[in-house]
């Protein structure tokens, strides 16, 4: 299984061809290279910018767009990094495929799959390679996959897809948090890209830090002050962060068990909800550049995966502002999907009774 269709195929077979600011405080200091002693070192060290309270700033416009994906493909199994002119590559294919997309907009063609599919218009152009140059997000288990599910989770989830199959859109229970404008894949925990809008507005206080996802504009808020858990299960969880040097670590605990599965074509498509209510996700934020969050996470979950699974994104700034995704506003699809089902339910007991 995994969350995106790649490219990355098609550079392992080139290879084998060819030899949100408005509460911000003020940052007490500026983020500049440290100095040590009475001249720089060769390699200055960054420091980043800090608030008032000596703690790092973390607050701007970060986005965790790629092209790489979340799992790495089979064709490269062995090869947890990729070369410059590899990622190169990479990141040539999905320009190339963009402008192919966008060609067919200016030629009057709606998308590869015609009418009802996303098109250049939407889709985020010119997706990098994660600057690390890893082969996929995943960093452990090492073979960059998901780890297997637990036999009792793999039973659900088969279940899940066969009614699915059967019974895809009997009401708006079951039709996916996506298509119902409550959660997308980038709302996180843990932060995973989708195929557009992968942009997210980060406001730091003293007290607390927000992420603002632009996708079904989700905000979640999550207090550093050390305040108790509240036992309220939530689309989003229950986080809580607190600093470990100059890195903001978040835990997040109390899902609600109702969002789509990780892994399925379509960001999180296909039937059934995650058994996610065991889930721990713990995030790690740390400015390692002017221009880079370095986003690292860890996802416990017992009650559905047999170890826990790691990865990492190194996010980076752009100038902003991320504009409000009104999801539900002009939401046509829903009532027409299921306007559409019951059409064809009709039209089959129609032909059934003849």
């Amino acid at each position: 299984m995994t969350i995106f269709s790649s490219p990355l195929s098609v550079i392992a077979l080139a290879i084998s061809l060819t030899p949100a600011g408005v509460f911000a405080q003020a940052p007490a200091t500026q983020g500049r290279p440290a100095v040590a002693g009475k001249a720089a070192s060769k390699a200055a060290v960054w420091t980043p910018p800090r608030l008032a309270n000596g703690k790092p700033d973390l607050s701007g416009y970060w986005s965790n767009n790629t092209v790489t994906p979340l799992e790495r493909p089979a064709a490269l199994a062995s090869k947890e990094f990729l070369s410059d002119e590899e990622a190169k590559v990479l990141e040539f294919n999905s320009v190339r495929d963009d402008d192919a997309r966008a060609k067919g907009v200016r030629g009057g063609k709606g998308g590869p799959a015609g009418v009802g599919d996303y098109n250049a218009v939407f889709l985020e152009d010119g997706k990098w390679a994660l600057p690390n140059k890893r082969s996929s997000i995943i960093t452990d288990p090492k073979d960059g996959k998901l780890p297997p599910m637990t036999p009792e989770t793999q039973k659900k989830f088969a279940a899940d897809q066969e009614y699915h199959k059967l019974h895809p859109h009997d009401g708006p229970e079951d039709m996916t948090t996506i298509e119902r404008c409550i959660t997308w894949i980038t709302s996180g925990p843990p932060l995973l890209p989708s195929f557009y809008n992968n942009n997210y507005h980060i406001v730091q206080t003293r007290d607390h830090l927000s992420i603002v996802a632009e996708m079904v504009h989700d905000v979640r808020i999550i207090p550093l002050d050390g305040r108790p858990r509240e036992n309220l299960p939530q689309w989003t969880g229950d986080s809580r962060g607190r600093w470990e040097g100059d890195t903001l670590v978040v835990e997040t605990i109390n899902f609600n068990g109702r969002r789509s599965w990780f892994g399925i074509p379509m960001t999180e498509g296909g039937g059934g909800k995650r058994p996610d209510q065991k889930m721990k996700v713990t995030e790690r934020f740390t400015r390692t550049a002017p221009d880079i969050l370095l986003y690292q996470f860890t996802v416990d979950d017992p009650g559905i995966y047999t170890k826990p699974w790691s990865g990492e994104i190194p996010m980076r700034a752009f100038p902003g502002p991320v504009y409000e995704y009104a999801c539900h506003e002009g939401n046509y699809g829903m009532p027409l999907i299921l306007s559409g089902s019951r059409a064809e339910e009709q039209a089959a007991a129609k032909k059934g009774s003849k």
